[in-house]
């Protein structure tokens, strides 16, 4: 691997809760639907796993960010699953004969608990990411009480990825 052909990319994204769970908006992450009775407010699914690991692509190919590509004002993607966002980004990031090396997510949350939910998590990313397993690494936080997040109004989520080409 040549160090010249390598890029990383930082990704963050954050939604608030609703207010009262909505059928039609199951709460998803890694795109996995949780069975947890939450549902965020966003303008697609909302799921900020995979729109921070969207933005963490696009900031490593300098293309910047998820609103430059798929703007909330844009009525083509209301509801939309966040996995045909990331294969979006995923032709963007072939085009440039570039490939994910690895990805490391870090959720910021007080709820839900996503130990239950994270081997299916690593599963789906791995799948959609075309990544070994022991190449996505998922973390879970909490912010121990403080702020928005510590008070169970949203829920957040880091990315970062490295990317390397065969050039």
């Amino acid at each position: 691997m040549n160090p010249n052909n390598m890029r990383i990319g930082h990704g963050y994204d954050v939604h608030r809760f609703e207010s009262a769970y909505v059928d039609a908006k199951p709460l998803t992450l890694a795109g996995v639907v949780l069975a947890d009775q939450l549902s965020l407010v966003a303008h697609s699914d909302g799921d900020v796993i995979l729109h921070a690991i969207c933005d963490a692509i696009l900031g490593a190919l300098g293309e910047g960010d998820i609103g430059r590509h798929f703007p909330d004002t844009d009525p083509t993607f209301a509801g939309a699953a966040s996995t045909d966002l990331v294969e979006q980004v995923l032709v963007m990031m072939d085009a440039r004969q570039l490939y994910l090396v690895n990805v490391d997510i870090t959720v910021i949350a007080e709820v839900p608990k996503l130990t239950p939910h994270r081997v299916n998590m690593i599963s789906s990313l791995a799948n959609l990411l075309e990544l070994p397993e022991q190449r996505v690494n998922l973390k879970a936080t909490t912010t121990e009480g403080l702020g928005a997040i510590g008070r169970k109004e949203g829920i957040a989520c880091a990315a970062v990825v490295l990317l390397a080409g065969n050039a």
